[in-house]
């Protein structure tokens, strides 16, 4: 409660402005600028040339494909092509950055402009792209000790090289839930591209935020903060809110932000400070003397254009129109191309669009889940969910049996209709066998009968569950429901009339 009240003290006084620098790994085989690689998990420094090593007259070779990957994510987010973009040094020292520059782009990048819808409130914000432009990845350190007093720092240099698509959003974000939704729809779409895995615990997604405070109704910007080093959706939401209630409070006590650059620390759950921010003329930025420039034809980009897949916010929009389905439902079940597609197979081939989504989200995520395994993981294929839900439209399992059944399959990965066959598990419809199992239950319980026709109507759940439970929960609850109660008014032979 203190929390939502300070927030909502907050938002009265300040504004908060959030742009997000989101830096993609490209699924090339190879690095972006020598043959080496790109696989993720090799052992250490394993994956090097005296390309990617930085070594004296090591000359850099574009990767075709990464470029392509580029533009791929750049028509999907509706930006526009540079006809002529160049790559240029960023001069800077860092243990990790084996030649103290790296290859980039600058004032040429390769697309502009783009955009993302993100779900504001109850209306939607439209999130502009500033730029998309193409780099090398650094490599990573390995620190023994703490984040801030480690004992010693060991570095790999495999993701030295590696293919980096850098997207940089406009500053038109204003929470972190925003930050946070905005990642996720672009994670979302990278993935359905196919140009990134979008992995945020490997480092093949990550993402800076930077975020400053201004007077609420004010239109001038106020000093950035920038903070790194969160590895998921809840980390930039946590950072974010974090970082807006730290500078509320040095702006209320009449302190200055400081521009700088500020680490998230996970575990502590707070932002500390790493280093001055730098300027632009801070990296000494000079055209890359060993790379042409790149002039991509219209041809080539129209040739990667029709490459495009159908993307999450249509893919979301059809399945509402066309399987009925909320759209709760349809963006969970969006949030990944190889999901989707799962679903679609199964809602098509059960011709129950809602009974799909409601199997696909609860019973099958909720175990992938808690696996932590992936949907293309799953033991049990769309056709198999199919088998089992047709069985459970057709009657032959009752819904409890179904979700027991499930439990099997995921286990085994046997087949629906041969565990229902291995454990009789078929559904009792049989209105005389019912009929048998209600007339037991009715003169084993007395009680319940005489409190029902007294109008105790919760003693009819009860009767029902006795009945399941004498059928070891193979009776047709439809069927048993409607014998029982026709029984309690007297209306089959042998009832009171």
């Amino acid at each position: 409660m203190e929390l939502e009240t300070r927030n909502s003290k907050l938002e009265t006084r300040y504004e908060a402005v959030i742009g997000l620098e989101v830096h993609a790994q490209l699924l090339t085989r190879s690095k972006v600028f020598c043959g080496c690689s790109a696989a993720f998990g090799a052992p250490p420094n394993s994956q090097t040339c005296p390309v990617c090593l930085g070594m004296p007259g090591a000359l850099p070779v574009l990767n075709r494909r990464a470029i392509e990957f580029a533009i791929k994510t750049a028509l999907a987010l509706g930006c526009d092509i540079t006809s002529v973009c160049r790559f240029h040094r960023k001069n800077y020292f860092y243990p990790d950055m084996p030649k103290n520059y790296q290859i980039s782009q600058y004032e040429l990048p390769l697309a502009w402009g783009g955009s993302i819808d993100v779900p504001a409130d109850d209306t939607t914000r439209r999130v502009r792209i500033h730029r998309l432009h193409l780099e090398e990845d650094v490599g990573k350190l390995l620190h023994a000790g703490t984040l801030h007093a480690a004992d010693y720092s060991l570095v790999d240099f495999n993701r030295s090289g590696v293919p980096l698509m850098e997207i940089v959003s406009e500053p038109d974000i204003r929470t972190p839930e925003e930050a946070a939704e905005y990642l996720r729809q672009l994670r979302a779409i990278l993935v359905y591209l196919g140009v990134c895995d979008g992995n945020m615990e490997e480092g093949s997604l990550r993402c800076d935020a930077n975020v400053s405070l201004r007077p609420v109704g004010s239109e001038e910007l106020g000093v950035k903060a920038e903070v790194k080093n969160m590895n998921s959706f809840k980390n930039v939401q946590k950072a974010l809110a974090y970082e807006i209630q730290r500078q509320a409070k040095v702006l209320d006590e009449g302190g200055k932000i400081v521009q700088e650059t500020r680490l998230w620390d996970a575990d502590q759950e707070l932002t500390l400070s790493m280093r001055s921010k730098e300027y632009a003329h801070d990296y000494r930025y000079f055209p890359e003397p060993d790379l042409v420039p790149l002039a991509a034809s219209p041809q080539w980009i129209e040739e990667i254009r029709a490459t495009l897949p159908e993307l999450p916010p249509q893919r979301r929009g059809r399945f509402v129109r066309e399987y009925g389905i909320p759209d709760y439902d349809a963006a969970v079940l969006t949030a990944s191309r190889p999901l989707a597609d799962y679903y679609e197979e199964v809602a098509k081939a059960s011709r129950e669009p809602k009974l799909a989504s409601n199997w696909v989200m609860v019973e099958l995520l909720g175990y992938l889940n808690k696996d932590g395994r992936e949907i293309t993981d799953s033991p049990i294929p769309p056709a198999g969910l199919t088998a089992l839900l047709t069985l459970l439209q057709r009657g032959t399992i009752s819904g409890k049996i179904a979700k027991t059944v499930f439990e099997q399959m995921y286990q085994t990965g046997k087949s629906a209709e041969l565990i229902v066959k291995e454990q009789g598990l078929t559904q009792i419809s049989d209105q005389d066998e019912l009929r048998r199992i209600v007339e037991e239950v009715l003169a084993a319980h007395p009680g319940p009968v005489a409190d029902y026709r007294k109008g105790k109507v919760q003693s009819l759940t009860f009767l029902v569950g006795m009945i399941m439970k004498a059928s070891r929960g193979k009776a047709n609850p439809k069927v048993a429901n409607e014998l029982l109660i026709a029984r309690l008014k007297g209306e089959e032979p042998g009832g009171d009339r």
